[in-house]
Formats: structure tokens, C-alpha cells, sequence
């Protein structure tokens, strides 16, 4: 990847998480406050031979530069050492018109660090909200509507707010037909496949992964322009013989566009502030439950999108 600018500006395609998330100026590096445990977790995910399988599905993560000296001469490394924080891919960079969804997993959203205050509260919250019955929760998201050239965003309030029987609707409206403002049904069918094969790869290789995930999440971006979308599920090998399905991105740091066209989708687990290993204590059901139901969920949309 070619060093970025240092200058930095807040993240434009921002939809969970904290406030205050800034990107590099050119957009490919996104630079954050982490918690020792998640620059521990990222350390671990690097060396430890049981995470091998995990490792395709998060973000490239160029570590804290101004504690560890990385990436030496390159504007990352200035930034490191301007704001002490951590540097990782900018998952929508190399997307023109990104839709982009959060989904909070897990019935758990509390760390075995938590005080009884806040385990009663986040208790109740994972009650009254989609996680505890579904595992997940739609954190927030952001679509391109090409019927009016804008992003129609969604913000945290509505996934806190819904029940369980609204989340085919929520996402339906992060995967629109070409009549809602999205793509048409031979693109977007395909997408979604491409989205359900990633996220059924991660679920699989958490299978076999002892550790406790509290507030990790999915991040899921496509592209909204038709279009583009169209040429990058062509430059991406049109599409798999088995299941209509554009394959994902590998790496966000590659280089799959001399021409400057991006992937047509990308799947990563995010946020891993309060993930640990557990050895001999099994896989974090909650999470795996989370992946479950946003598999059907998206099986469902694919039969809604094909039955149009």
C-alpha cells in the first residue's frame, strides 16, 4: 500500500462504535483509541496458532506506532506518533459509494471486568433489545440511495429499538432492490450470497475457537453504485460456479484494481477491546448464535429478493 497522507480527518463512513474515529487524509487507514486488551488480542492474533483460521477475517492492523515503531518511515508512522492510537485498513476505502452495516454479536455484553452496576445494566439491555433472544444487534448502517445520489443513514437508536421480527426488515433496507433505491436483483443477489458465504466461513472457524467475544462486531461493505458494482463482481471472476456468488475481498491492503476498482464486498469481525481466550471453556455460543441468525436472516432476504 502506498503511505498515506498524515494528515488525518474524522471518519466519514463511521456507523458503531465510539465517537470521535478519524482516518487517514487519502482514507485508507483508520486510526483509533484501543484498549491495551485489543492491541493484545491483535498481538495474539498474529502469533498464536490457533487463530490461524481467524486471521482473513478482520482488518489489517499496522499496530501502535508510536509505542512500537512500525511501518518506519511512512506517514502512518507519523500519525502513530502524533495521537498514540492504533492504525487499521479502512474497510470502505476502495469503495465508491460503500453501504456499510455494523451488526453488535453476542447475548453477553458484558466482560468478566464488569461491576455489578454495569452488568445489570447491560443485562437489561441485551433484554430489551435483539441481542439476548437473537445475538445480534443492527448497530447502525449506511446505504446509497441512487434514486437520489445520498446516503440514507441509520443510526444506533433504530437497532436498540426494534424487536426480533423487525430485523428481516432492517435488512431489507441494507440490501434495497433497484425499485428502493438499490441495485437490481441480478446484482444483488449475488452480493448477498457472496455476504452469507463469508459470514458462514466465520462462523465456522469460531466453532473451533475458545474464546468470549463481548461487543465484537460484523462489518459488512458493498458496493452501492450499479455500475461499479457490476465491474468489480466481473474483475472479481464475475462470479463462482457453485452459487452465483462474487467473491469477497482477502486482504483490504491488496491490490485488486490496476483500473481502481475495489472488491464488490467485504466481511470482517471487528472491535475485539473485550475478546479473550478461554481455553478448555468451549466457543462463545452467543456469538455463534449471533452468526446463525444473520446467516437466515440473509437466506431470507435472498428468497424475498428472488421471488421479486
Amino acid at each position: 500500500m502506498d503511505a498515506p497522507s498524515a494528515a488525518t480527518v474524522p471518519l466519514s463512513s463511521q456507523v458503531g462504535g465510539h465517537a470521535g474515529v478519524l482516518a487517514s487524509e487519502d482514507g485508507s487507514l483508520v486510526i483509533k483509541a484501543c484498549l491495551p486488551a485489543e492491541r493484545d488480542f491483535y498481538q495474539i492474533l498474529s502469533s498464536n496458532p490457533t487463530l490461524e483460521g481467524l486471521r482473513p477475517h478482520v482488518p489489517t492492523f499496522y499496530g501502535t506506532l508510536k509505542l512500537e515503531g512500525k511501518v518506519e518511515g511512512t506517514a502512518a508512522e507519523k500519525i502513530g506518533e502524533a495521537k498514540g492510537e492504533d492504525l487499521v485498513g479502512n474497510l470502505s476505502h476502495k469503495f465508491k459509494k460503500p453501504n456499510i452495516l455494523d451488526i453488535k454479536l453476542g447475548t453477553v455484553l458484558y466482560d468478566e471486568s464488569a461491576n455489578e452496576e454495569k452488568r445489570a445494566r447491560m443485562i437489561k439491555t441485551a433484554a430489551e433489545t435483539t441481542s439476548l433472544e437473537t445475538g445480534v444487534r443492527l448497530t447502525g448502517f449506511q446505504v446509497y440511495d441512487a434514486k437520489s445520489d445520498t446516503f440514507v443513514n441509520t443510526p444506533k437508536s433504530y437497532g436498540k429499538s426494534i424487536k426480533p421480527s423487525d430485523l428481516p426488515g432492517g435488512i431489507a433496507k441494507f440490501f434495497p432492490t433497484a425499485s428502493e433505491g438499490g441495485v437490481e436483483a441480478k446484482l444483488l443477489v449475488p452480493v448477498v450470497k457472496g455476504v452469507h458465504s463469508e459470514i458462514a466461513q466465520i462462523r465456522d472457524v469460531l466453532k473451533g475457537i475458545e474464546l468470549r467475544m463481548v461487543g465484537g462486531s460484523l462489518l459488512i461493505v458493498w458496493e452501492g453504485e450499479a455500475a461499479t458494482l457490476r465491474e468489480a463482481i466481473d474483475k472479481a471472476g464475475s462470479t463462482n460456479a457453485d452459487n452465483n456468488k462474487p467473491e469477497a475481498e482477502d486482504d483490504e491492503d491488496s491490490d485488486t484494481s490496476t483500473a481502481g476498482v475495489g472488491p464488490p464486498l467485504i466481511v470482517k469481525l471487528i472491535d475485539f477491546a473485550h475478546t479473550r481466550l478461554v481455553p478448555g471453556e468451549g466457543p462463545d455460543e452467543g456469538v455463534l448464535l449471533g452468526l446463525e441468525t444473520t446467516l437466515k436472516l440473509l437466506e431470507g432476504r435472498i428468497k424475498e429478493v428472488e421471488a421479486q
